[in-house]
């Protein structure tokens, strides 16, 4: 990390205990963000800490709504209602452009400015009419992991996907999959949401397919039920294992060899800089070139002191 990302970090854990993890009130413009997570989902939090210390710093307001059950139609009339209170700008994920496009296009027709955050792609993003994507291109990130498990030997897997309804998940596994040079076919398997029926699911799936070389997890949701089925079956440390995204259960199993790599990417600045983005584009009329790849950076055993530090906050 460089030093201005150190400092950013050093000055959100203090910013974080004055202003709360999810709205900072000031005067000038209103921010609102929107995401497809459910309330259980604390991968999130890192995003809502983000989005709360760019307000501080940019001295603008910002909110953060989502769907309570992470229902994507909910979501869609979340999206209709932040362009009805009128703000200066939306910031939102891009889960399903079957259900969400419409909306996000309804609010740029409004005049709203939008980015699409996390979820989505640049084409995706250009398509609705928003100013850009932040985010990591999800099929480029699991075809990297693909292949560095590949040159590790794997060549079956596992990928636990939590959230299937989402293309973005879905593109994880595949690029995974086509990274391996192998059919997904039935190594993707809808785990759903619930840690004991995920934990239940991998370990039938395990049984049923002993000679699996290794798991994929897609986060935190599905990593950590993971673990315990792989404990469980006395399988921790010794099948591959690999997951997206970080989170206090997954950095301790890179450090204790369970997990081999957590894929980056980064949300702390996929809520960060789409703030500081459409502030200076208003005030100053100023805007990026091109769309922001937030990721994929893979995270190792040998990389963990100020990520472990962060892991769930910041990271």
């Amino acid at each position: 990390m460089n030093g201005f990302f150190r400092t950013v970090a050093t000055t959100a854990i203090a910013a974080a205990a004055l202003i709360g993890a999810t709205t900072a009130h000031a005067e000038g413009e209103r921010y609102v963000l929107v995401s497809h997570a459910p309330d259980s989902d604390s991968w999130w939090n890192t995003i809502k800490n983000a989005l709360a210390l760019a307000g501080e710093q940019m001295d603008v307001e910002v909110e953060y709504r989502n769907p309570p059950t992470g229902d994507l139609a909910d979501m869609a009339r979340i999206i209709e209602q932040a362009a009805a209170s009128g703000p200066h700008g939306i910031i939102t994920t891009l889960a399903d452009p079957n259900v969400l496009s419409g909306p996000i296009r309804a609010a740029v027709d409004s005049g709203i400015d939008v980015i699409i955050m996390n979820s989505g792609t640049p084409e995706a993003a250009r398509e609705v009419g928003a100013l850009m994507y932040v985010g990591q291109p999800e099929y480029d990130a699991g075809f990297a992991a693909g292949q560095r498990a590949a040159d590790d030997g794997v060549q079956s897997f596992l990928c636990v996907n939590h959230y299937i309804s989402s293309p973005s998940s879905s593109e994880r596994c595949q690029g995974f999959a086509d990274g391996l040079g192998v059919e997904l076919g039935s190594q993707m398997i809808d785990s759903g949401q619930d840690p004991a029926e995920i934990q239940n699911r991998v370990m039938a799936y395990l049984n049923a397919n002993p000679g699996t070389d290794a798991v994929l997890t897609l986060g935190p949701t599905s990593a950590d039920p993971t673990i315990l089925a792989l404990e469980q079956m006395g399988l921790a440390g010794d099948i591959y294992f690999g997951t997206f995204d970080l989170g206090g259960d997954i950095v301790q199993a890179i450090r204790d060899g369970i997990i081999q790599w957590g894929i980056d990417q980064q949300p702390f600045l996929q809520a960060y800089l789409p703030v500081v983005v459409m502030t200076n584009y208003h005030r100053y009329g100023v805007l990026p070139g091109n769309n922001i790849n937030s990721g994929p950076g893979f995270v190792t055993a040998d990389a963990l002191d100020l990520v472990s530090e962060l892991a769930g906050e910041y990271r």
